[in-house]
């Protein structure tokens, strides 16, 4: 499978191949099951055999699934230490944007994770990448119109096949590093012994480019990071038909928060005397904390196949201003500190009902538990606005919730004839925390294999997105009444779920041995539309409301792999709007809040037109001196900015070029050593994702200049 696709399977497919490449509707041709002895053979196959049944319980019918195996994952640049965020830019339709976010298809950070297909709640990472490339033996990003077991967060699903000890045996230790201090160090290890099954890796990174920097300029100043990350893996096969297996995982991370050199204070403000502060001695900071567990029991019953989990999510995030610049630059001096606590139960069933008719059911149910508490240096303004004594006075405040969100689904794969598939049915979700509401979602998508090698789809799905729990504090506005912190407007009303008829329709073509097209067009007309913005120093982001939005767009994509080559191009058009902010207003100027009551705006992480492409070829595949060369393409036409309407301006347009090359090293004295090199911004372009204004963006961001790392990686 291709760079691509890997990247564009539009597993629109009415059929998924089981080992023996039969239907999944026919339960009379399922594998035969093997028992579970001592023999490491049979265990394998057994394995083998319940993944195969995982990945039954929610195949993308109808949807388009962007696959990206273990070949692929290796040819982008950095391999398994490139963020998660820069690999997911390759796939059609995905936006870069600063703190490690991501926009697939006009949408705000509305993505959900999956590890071996079980949803993790969201947490309060920002910049921090909870997630490892490393962690993966594949992964999908699933969007259009998704079938009925994906709820929540809609706008795509990026599931994590994590690596086992059957798939990625024996031990791996690799040092990488090079410009700007980077220096990242990791261990792997996986062995499959009897039913046991373990994975285990973690990394330690230091760098100086933690968060975008401010300015254009080749290093930022006050831009250090240090964070860790590690996964487990472990599974157990109790008999021929059950598995349990335990993943837990752990991210801790330490930001500085980079400076923009030459800046002063404009407010008029004076702290004790002082009143200007030089931009390049302030000393914020952010640290990131994040542990998650997954346990699960999968059973294989012949004609019925479940998967029942449980797990906990507890995410924190912690910010220290400087002080007194913070307060001397924007009024408010804020120490933040946030966490969310979520435990919950998912359970997905496939029933082979009958030769034609597969059934799918399952549900879910997250209690969440968030707390929120600051303490905020502001001076106290008298009447006209002018400043009363020379000190500022601390505003604490605090605050805690517990919500729940549940859902369930049911759906019918029905094979219509041997070309023709109906995926129909309906999900019931439901919210109970800082807002309440309930929606029956129907769902249908439509699957024809017109001719050998094209497929065409269509669907339709209604959604149902609560409001991101992590990103609400609950603090009371009038709280700052009177102080140099105040909010011009006084409006908060509650962030509400959004609801949304989501519209996808697509061809996937296979045009010669080797070479794939895929085109793919889709609409969302939206009601309570959710944003977020990061307001204020702290980099939080807070989410809100448009009465109205409308997200649409097309995707044309082709890759081709033969031999030692494989390419792909993907280049995607996106047009995403949004009028009247109806929650959360104080976050606003009076002047935004009219403009956008009356008139439509582009939503800041517009992007109008986003591309990605790229070349791999191996050079003496399968020998121990085996070099690959690849190179990779981004390409972007720019966010949006405000001028004088709201994100009315766009900014300019950018292409990053990045190059790779691995090779073996089967000439040293020592097997399995294997070397790398990495040049991101070849052509060393700076380019602008965010010059500081906008609807909700509160700070300028640069993209990374041109970079050279170097690593070596060591199996035994």
């Amino acid at each position: 499978m291709t760079l691509a696709d890997r990247r564009i399977a539009v597993i629109a497919c009415c059929l998924v191949p089981t080992l023996a490449q039969v239907s999944l509707a026919d339960p009379a041709s399922k594998p035969a099951k093997a028992a579970v002895k001592n023999g490491t053979e049979t265990v394998v196959v057994t394995a083998k055999r319940l993944d195969l049944a995982r990945s039954r319980l929610q195949p993308g019918l109808g949807a388009t699934v962007h696959l990206l195996d273990a070949k692929a994952l290796s040819q982008v640049a950095q391999g398994e230490d490139a963020p998660l965020n820069t690999v997911l830019l390759q796939v059609p339709g995905v936006a870069e944007d600063s703190f490690g976010q991501i926009h697939v298809r006009g949408d705000h950070n509305d993505v959900q994770y999956r590890i071996n297909g079980v949803e993790l709640p969201e947490g309060l990472a920002v910049f921090g990448q909870v997630l490892e490339s490393r962690f993966a033996r594949s992964l999908e990003l699933i969007d259009g119109a998704l079938p009925a077991q994906y709820g929540f967060q809609q706008a795509a699903v990026v599931n994590i096949t994590a690596r086992s000890g059957t798939t990625n045996p024996g031990g791996e230790i690799s040092v990488y590093g090079g410009s700007r201090d980077y220096l990242d160090t990791a261990i792997d290890y996986g062995k499959h012994e009897g039913a046991w099954d373990l994975y285990v890796t973690g990394d330690f990174l230091h760098t100086r480019v933690g968060i975008e920097n401010p300015t254009p300029s080749f290093n930022a100043q006050h831009d250090l990071s240090n964070q860790y990350h590690g996964l487990l893996n472990l599974s157990y096969i109790a008999s021929p038909d059950t598995r349990i297996s335990l993943i837990a995982g752990v991210s801790s991370a330490e930001f500085q928060i980079p400076n923009n050199p030459g800046q002063v204070p404009g407010l008029g403000y004076n702290y004790n005397g002082l009143t200007t502060v030089n931009s390049n001695s302030l000393t914020e900071h952010q640290r990131e904390i994040t542990d998650f567990g997954i346990l699960s029991l999968q059973n294989d019953f012949g004609t019925l196949s479940t998967e029942n989990s449980l797990f906990s999510r507890y995410s924190s995030l912690y910010f220290t201003p400087s002080l007194p610049g913070d307060v001397l630059f924007t009024g408010i001096g804020q120490q933040a500190a946030r966490s969310v606590w979520s435990n919950g139960v998912q359970s997905d069933s496939t029933w082979y009902a009958s030769t034609n008719h597969t059934i799918r059911f399952g549900l879910s149910f997250t209690v969440e538990r968030g707390i929120s508490s600051t303490s905020s240096q502001v001076f106290v303004l008298d009447p006209y606005g002018q400043q009363i004594g020379g000190m500022p006075i601390t505003v604490n405040q605090g605050f805690s919730r517990t919500g729940t969100v549940y859902g369930a689904y049911v759906q019918d794969e029905w094979h219509i004839t041997s070309k023709l598939t109906l995926n129909y049915g309906a999900r019931f979700d439901a919210v109970n925390e800082y807002t309440h509401g309930e929606q029956l979602s129907p769902r249908i998508n439509l699957i024809w294999k017109a001719l050998p090698g094209t497929t065409l789809h269509a669907g339709y799905s209604r959604y149902f997105t609560p409001p991101p729990f992590e990103d609400i504090s609950g603090a009371a506005v009038s709280a700052f009444n009177h102080t140099s912190a105040a909010a011009a407007v006084q409006q908060d009303a509650t962030v509400k779920s959004e609801r949304d008829n989501y519209f996808d329709a697509g061809i996937d073509h296979n045009i010669l041995p080797g070479w794939h097209i895929g085109i793919d067009t889709y609409f969302k007309q939206s009601r309570n539309l959710i944003d977020e913005g990061q307001f204020g120093a702290p980099i939080i982001l807070s989410a809100f409301n448009y009465r109205y939005g409308q997200v649409g767009g097309v995707e044309v994509t082709t890759d081709y792999n033969r031999g030692p080559w494989s390419l792909y191009a993907n280049v995607a058009y996106s047009r995403a709007i949004g009028k009247d902010i109806i929650t959360s207003q104080f976050n606003f100027l009076p002047a935004e809040l009219a403009y956008i009551s009356q008139h439509w705006i582009y939503l800041d992480h517009d992007e109008r037109w986003a591309g990605s492409g790229g070349a791999s070829y191996t050079i003496m595949p399968g020998s121990p001196n085996q070099a690959m060369v690849s190179t990779n393409l981004v390409v972007g036409s720019g966010l949006r900015a405000s001028g004088t309407i709201p994100n009315g301006l766009e900014l300019p347009g950018y292409y990053v070029i990045n190059l790779s090359y691995v090779q073996g090293l089967g000439f040293v004295p020592w097997p399995g050593l294997t070397g790398r090199f990495d040049v991101l911004n070849l052509l060393d372009r700076a380019y602008v994702i965010r010059n500081g204004t906008g609807v909700g963006v509160g700070a300028p961001q640069y993209g990374l200049r041109r970079t050279l790392l170097v690593g070596l990686t060591q199996k035994f």
